[in-house]
């Protein structure tokens, strides 16, 4: 399925500002939050292409490139695969939006805030060629992903250097806050360490201490036959480290197939329309069709109508499970002539007086009913 315009998903124009964005999504991630809306899978659909629109959209070189290009533009950008997100992992990248208003994403953490967890799942296209579909490929991809950082090993400190116990929960990773009448303690995730007890206060240079930077990576990936539009080959461990020595993420490539001048795909079927002359419909031929593997005989009996459809066995696609191939579908286009010599009209004058009503039984028929339903004699 088409992707939506990431305006139009957060409802802003194409000026707005990154604050005018930020609220959008803020305002709309509220409204679909799975919290909210419990056991509606379109919530949760709409709150994750939400997130991707934001992603791409609070980003300026992201939503430079989408706004030249479009979708297309993101190819290589290491987007986030939120499609094969849960919401928490969201809640998580996006923490300083969301907050604390919801019992999931980021409170759900403050247990072991420093505890493992899996790297985010990247996602990118890969095109391919009817060709390639039918025979499968190896496809090298680029693309740039988040990569610990060389400098400081994905500590974020500068080298040498320890993160300092934070000064606002002492270490604890939480806070307490008296409640409406001093009756009571609120207690919430620290809002400068944002759970982890330390705060790094001697940044590493390379990265300015989130711990990542972002770099380029080429991977081989093989594609099996069979595969349609759409379709996503998962590249194990190709995504975003995880934190806390937690296992990176995958990497989701979709398959885009591109356009064959001749032929389309219906299935595991192969489409093909191809032109023939009047002539070559009434008295029959051997024309050539285009086919996967070279140009194909094909014999067209005489008397041929226009549209009529002949099947090629075995030249389509193999199915992605069964491996059983589909057939070529070669559709005849009858051509009429725009422009005839003296001769051809007269040899077709010549034809028209010889026709008679018990040569064309289906157009008499057709004529006949025409008559009866008009009341004609």
């Amino acid at each position: 399925m088409a992707k939506r315009d990431y305006y139009d998903v957060l409802g802003v124009k194409k000026d707005a500002s990154a604050d005018d964005i930020k609220r959008a999504y803020r305002r709309l991630a509220m409204k679909y939050h799975p919290d909210k809306n419990p056991d509606d899978k379109q919530a949760e659909e709409k709150f994750k292409e939400c997130a991707e629109a934001y992603e791409v959209l609070s980003n300026p070189e992201k939503r430079q490139r989408y706004d030249q290009f479009g979708h297309e533009g993101l190819r290589g950008t290491g987007m986030h695969d939120y499609s094969h997100m849960n919401v928490q992992d969201i809640g998580d990248m996006f923490g300083d939006i969301f907050g604390d208003f919801f019992g999931g994403g980021r409170r759900r953490r403050t247990a072991r805030p420093n505890a493992p967890t899996r790297g985010y799942d990247l996602e990118t296209t890969v095109e391919l060629t009817l060709s390639e579909i039918a025979e499968g490929a190896e496809k090298s991809i680029e693309f740039t992903r988040q990569d610990l950082c060389p400098e400081c090993q994905g500590k974020g400190t500068a080298k040498g250097k320890k993160p300092a116990t934070c000064n606002m929960c002492g270490g604890g990773g939480q806070v307490q806050k008296a409640g409406l009448g001093g009756f009571f303690q609120m207690v919430s995730t620290c809002p400068q360490c944002q759970g982890k007890g330390t705060v790094i206060t001697d940044p590493c240079r390379k990265c300015h201490g989130k711990g990542q930077v972002p770099k380029k990576r080429v991977v081989t990936v093989k594609i099996p036959s069979g595969v349609h539009e759409g379709q996503g080959i998962r590249v194990t461990g190709e995504g975003e480290p995880g934190k806390n020595g937690g296992p990176r993420g995958d990497l989701y490539c979709y398959v885009r197939v591109k356009a064959h001048p001749f032929l389309m795909r219906d299935g595991n079927d192969l489409v093909a329309t191809v032109p023939i002359s009047f002539t070559q419909a009434a008295l029959g031929a051997r024309i050539d069709v285009p086919s996967l593997n070279g140009t194909k005989h094909l014999k067209v009996p005489p008397g041929t109508q226009h549209g009529n459809v002949f099947r090629i066995k075995g030249e389509g696609l193999p199915d992605l499970r069964t491996n059983r191939k589909g057939d070529e579908l070669v559709k005849v286009a009858v051509e009429i002539p725009r422009n005839l010599t003296n001769e051809q009209e007269k040899l077709l004058r010549e034809f028209a007086e010889s026709e008679n009503n018990d040569v064309l039984p289906e157009s008499r028929g057709f004529f006949d009913k025409l008559k009866k339903y008009f009341g004609n004699d």
